[in-house]
């Protein structure tokens, strides 16, 4: 008997579906590529200003940080497709492969343009990573099975992202390693994923009988408008004025490549993100739903342990510390939520739920003052974190559910293409609202006591060190102003968050496919063997 799905098709005769353990095999695998990837995007924040002291470019600072999220998010859409034309496995193994390449270069640079070049290589191969793991997992499992192996990439990605800075800490502080080991320091991780993907995933090869047809035009219109508009929002305020020709130029460029990717993916044959998906309302509302979480969840991953370190004088270390509660908060609810929709078969409460508490939590944050309680504090993170480990992976499936299993590599890499894309707005707009909020407060205070206005005040900040040691009462006006700027990032915070829960609660919950996966394998996956007495 043959099971049939208006979104999926017949199953496959030939399906043999993977075991528990198989998957947990194949899942070792993803999970090991996932914190491989994005921990890369992190790393290096705590780390940075020893570098640029180290192989100098100061003024080109921007670039290395933001190199790795423009490519990473550029590239996000067109892994989807590739995979689709050349094979999920060698792609996936293509992607690590770059990653690694890229991280041995980054540690290696003697200078500042050879770091930007592999900062974005590492982008390039970190997007491939992170969207097709879960492009991987719905090959291999059903949509009713998956949440309980999704929660466990779902963990793994808030703790990739949040640890990164307390590791990258870690590492420039120990004795003979650096800041070079930030970039070298992952490379095992992605060899060990290579290796683990090469003998216990088996999916069939890419089909022979057709020649692939690469939606060129398509992929440099949406690579190119992406990429120009992460420039303006990672770039715009810090190389070049909001107010200028840089920015009205290359918004306008990336207006016009954009109306360019609309035309190109109208017109292919094999469109790298297809039209439909646009008119499938479940994709619609999840793609916004992430891009609004990636506003938010970076707003808090971000900027707190800016605040920890400006404001209440803890060490890179320490602040890292502080974020445990958020990364505790996601791990459990991730794994927790994934076990609980495979047992049930529902899915849409917990996105609902997780998105209550990640409003709360960031009004709750929105409370901080210089000398609020370290507990309070890591309560707030929790609540916030328990909301994003509710909400992202659950966001996945549901796309993934909707969309027929032809488009299941193109609404998986465009879900993460949206929350990459919200992450860099939520970064460029957070830090401007933080900038402008510190700078006009610190003129302020400092006017109020007749005392002169520096014009670089909030702006030249310096090291958390330097900044502790300027004098009273300008140390007290800025560190009052700067959390008066972090309470406005995390007011503005509140209302994206609870234009997300809208979004949610008008989202049809579809009942979760039982049927055979997208893409499966063409061979009863491998069982450990025993050797022959």
């Amino acid at each position: 008997m043959s099971t049939t799905d208006d979104r999926t098709g017949p199953a496959p005769a030939q399906w043999r579906p993977y075991t528990h353990r198989q998957v947990l095999q194949v899942l070792g695998g993803l999970v090991t590529a996932t914190l491989t990837a994005m921990i890369s995007t992190s790393i290096v924040s705590t780390a940075l200003p020893t570098i640029m002291g180290d192989i100098g470019g100061q003024e080109r600072l921007a670039w290395v940080a933001s190199a790795p999220l423009l490519a990473m998010t550029a590239a996000a859409p067109l892994w989807g497709k590739v995979s689709d034309l050349f094979g999920r496995k060698r792609m996936f193994q293509t992607a690590l492969v770059i990653y690694a390449l890229a991280s041995v270069v980054a540690g290696l640079s003697q200078n500042v343009g050879m770091l930007i070049a592999a900062r974005a290589l590492q982008g390039l191969g970190a997007g491939g990573v992170m969207s097709l793991t879960q492009v991987v997992l719905g090959d291999i499992v059903e949509p009713r099975e998956r949440g309980r192996y999704a929660g466990y990439l779902g963990a793994a990605f808030g703790v990739a992202t949040v640890t990164g800075p307390l590791v990258g800490g870690l590492l420039v502080d120990a004795p003979g390693l650096g800041w070079r080991s930030c970039f070298l320091v992952p490379v095992p991780l992605a060899v060990g994923s290579f290796i683990v993907i090469q003998k216990v995933l088996r999916l069939p090869p890419a089909d022979r009988t057709r020649r692939p047809r690469i939606d060129w035009l398509g992929a440099v219109a949406i690579a190119g408008g992406a990429s120009t508009v992460m420039v303006v929002l990672s770039l715009g305020g810090r190389s070049f004025p909001w107010n200028s020709g840089w920015t009205y130029g290359l918004t306008a460029l990336s207006l016009a490549l954009l109306a360019a990717a609309v035309v190109a993916e109208r017109r292919a044959p094999e469109p790298i993100l297809p039209p439909r998906l646009f008119r499938d309302r479940t994709f619609v509302l999840t793609a916004a739903v992430s891009l609004l979480i990636g506003m938010v969840m970076f707003g808090v991953m971000i900027f707190l342990p800016q605040y920890l370190q400006v404001v209440r004088g803890m060490s890179p270390t320490a602040s890292g510390l502080m974020t445990l509660p958020l990364v505790g908060g996601m791990l459990v609810a991730s794994t927790v939520s994934g076990q609980l929709t495979t047992r049930t078969g529902r899915y849409k409460i917990f996105p609902v739920s997780g998105l209550v508490l990640l409003t709360c939590g960031v009004l709750l944050l929105s409370g901080l003052h210089t000398d609020s309680p370290l507990a309070v504090i890591g309560a707030d993170c929790a609540i916030a974190g328990i909301g994003l480990g509710l909400t992202m992976q659950t966001l996945i499936l549901a796309a993934q559910n909707a969309v027929p299993r032809a488009d299941l590599a193109a609404a998986t890499t465009g879900v993460t293409f949206f929350r990459s894309l919200g992450s860099a707005v939520g970064v460029a707009a957070f830090g401007a609202i933080l900038t402008a909020r510190l700078t006009s407060g610190l003129a302020d205070r400092l006017r109020a006591a007749h005392l002169p206005v520096p014009a670089d005040a909030g702006t030249g900040l310096g090291t958390p060190a330097e900044i502790r040691a300027l004098p009273e009462p300008y140390l007290g006006f800025l560190l009052d102003s700067y959390t008066e700027g972090l309470r406005t990032v995390y007011l503005v915070g509140v209302p994206l968050a609870a234009l997300a829960l809208l979004a949610v609660l008008a989202l049809r919950e579809l009942p979760l496919r039982t049927s055979a996966p997208a893409e499966p394998p063409a061979v009863e996956p491998v069982e450990p063997t025993t050797p022959a007495r």
